[in-house]
């Protein structure tokens, strides 16, 4: 199979899945009084393993010709993120995409602590008034599936969301950098993904 067609694959069905997951809940938020679009999380925010640099981010950017802050830090965690939220209250955000917990489960925190760090960075980030596009993280980064418990964040705080981002990425050569992180080619796939999912939150 080409790599052209792999790709389109992977994102149909990743879109696929989302559709037939799509919880109805509301958004909390929706439609947001924001004017800035930001990015908050880890080195897969940040765009490490781009060439070009940005990664994911920078491409959305690009495909809606609208700016999206990059707040991603290399080896960020759910309780490091805690630290540094007072960065989001700089802006007057309408959408902030959302990604972490890959290093916490690379560390072998415990989930109870993955799931309450996250709560409390959604939760806060809500209070500013933006909406929250959560992206998900399967057994790819951690050897164990986790995909529960974003669900359950996702009802609980009403957030929009991309389930297993790293689906059909993660272990394949042709799309990853090293062995964490995707290349451009692997973050198109990402940026694909997210981008349905973030016009319908704009």
């Amino acid at each position: 199979m080409k790599k052209s067609v792999l790709i389109t694959v992977i994102i149909v069905i990743s879109l696929a899945a989302y559709l037939l997951y799509k919880p109805q809940v509301k958004i909390t938020n929706y439609p947001s009084s924001g004017t800035d679009l930001l990015a908050f999380g880890d080195s897969l925010v940040l765009g490490v393993g781009s060439a070009r640099g940005g990664g994911f981010v920078k491409m959305l950017s690009e495909d809606l010709n609208v700016p999206i802050t990059n707040l991603g830090v290399r080896g960020d965690t759910t309780k490091s993120a805690l630290s540094r939220l007072g960065q989001i209250s700089k802006y007057k955000p309408k959408v902030v995409i959302l990604l972490l917990g890959g290093n916490d489960f690379l560390n072998r925190v415990p989930e109870k602590e993955i799931i309450n760090n996250l709560d409390r960075i959604i939760e806060t980030i809500q209070q500013t008034g933006a909406v929250i596009l959560l992206l998900g993280l399967e057994k790819e980064t951690s050897g164990k599936k986790y995909g529960e418990f974003f669900e359950k964040l996702v009802k609980k705080r009403g957030t929009a969301y991309a389930p297993d981002i790293l689906g059909g990425i993660f272990g394949r050569p042709e799309l990853m950098s090293d062995n964490l992180h995707p290349n451009d080619k692997g973050y198109r796939v990402i940026a694909d993904r997210i981008k349905s999912i973030l016009l319908t939150i704009l």
